[in-house]
C-alpha cells in the first residue's frame, strides 16, 4: 500500500502504526524525525501533481486543515482521499481507529490503546480555571467554539473564554482578550510560534502557560503523553 498524508498528526500515526507504507507527507509533518518520504508542500497549498505522481492507494486529510478544493481535485485525478474531522478527544479515537484500518495495520497500534487509557484514566477535574487560548497574533486568534484543542483542555479543567463564539477560531482584540479576565493565558508553540518573549509581555499581570502544540493540538502517538505534558505546563503557570 501507498499512503500520502496530508497531515502532520495522521502522518505521526501511520508511520508509528504500518511502517514503509508512507511515500509523500507534507512539508509540515516534523514527527517521527528522520521521516524518508517526498515532500508535497504545505497542508493549505500541496503540490498536487507530485502526490498524483507517487501513484498513492489512499490520501489521508483533514477537513480542518486541507482545502476542499485541492481535495476534489485530487479525486478527479482518480485518488482515492480519506478525510477525517477531529473536534473531541473520543472523535480523535474513532477516526485514528478508521486511518490505521485503512492504512494496513494489523492490529490495533500499542500507542493508540495507551493513549486512550491514559485519557480515561484521567480523574474528573476538581475545578476549572478559565482560560483564553491566543493561536495566532498580528491580529489576534483564538480557540472558538467546537476544537479539538479546546476539548483537550476542558479535559484538562480548563474552561476557554471563547467556547461559545459563533466562530471557531474568531479575531478578538487584545483589548477584550484582557477585558475577559481569564485565570490564565494558554500559549501554545503552533500554529503560531509563542515563546518567553513572544506572547506573555502581551498580558501583563496575567499568569500564562507555554505549552507544546504537538501535544495541545495533534491527534496521534503525542496523545499517550498529553495529559502529563500539559497538566505539568498547566499547574506551573497557574500556582
Amino acid at each position: 500500500m501507498r499512503i500520502v498524508s496530508l497531515v502532520p498528526s495522521l502522518t505521526e500515526a501511520v508511520a508509528a502504526s504500518a511502517p514503509g507504507v508512507l511515500v509523500g507527507a507534507t512539508d509540515w509533518c516534523s514527527h517521527p524525525a528522520g521521516l524518508d518520504v517526498t515532500r508535497v508542500g504545505g497542508t493549505k497549498n500541496p503540490h498536487l501533481e507530485r502526490i498524483v505522481g507517487l501513484a498513492p492507494d489512499l490520501v489521508l486529510a483533514n477537513e480542518e486543515e486541507n482545502r476542499a478544493p485541492d481535495l476534489a481535485e485530487l479525486r478527479r485525478a482518480g485518488l482515492e482521499v480519506l478525510v477525517t474531522e477531529v473536534r473531541t478527544v473520543p472523535q480523535a479515537f474513532r477516526e485514528l481507529d478508521r486511518v490505521v484500518t485503512a492504512c494496513g495495520a494489523r492490529s490495533r497500534p500499542r500507542w493508540l490503546e495507551e493513549a486512550e487509557g491514559a485519557w480515561q484514566a484521567l480523574p474528573e477535574p476538581g475545578g476549572r480555571i478559565s482560560a483564553v487560548v491566543p493561536i495566532w497574533r498580528r491580529p489576534w486568534m483564538v480557540l472558538g467554539r467546537d476544537t479539538f484543542a479546546g476539548d483537550v483542555l476542558a479535559r484538562l479543567g480548563v474552561h476557554h473564554l471563547h467556547s461559545g463564539h459563533p466562530d471557531r477560531y474568531p479575531r478578538i482584540p487584545l483589548d477584550e482578550l484582557l477585558d475577559a479576565g481569564p485565570d490564565l493565558v494558554v500559549l501554545p508553540d503552533e500554529p503560531y510560534r509563542f515563546t518567553p518573549d513572544d506572547g506573555p509581555e502581551a498580558f501583563p499581570g496575567l499568569p500564562c502557560a507555554l505549552v507544546s502544540g504537538r501535544h495541545l493540538t495533534w491527534y496521534g502517538p503525542s496523545l499517550t503523553e498529553a495529559p502529563r505534558v500539559l497538566g505539568e505546563a498547566l499547574r506551573a503557570a497557574h500556582r
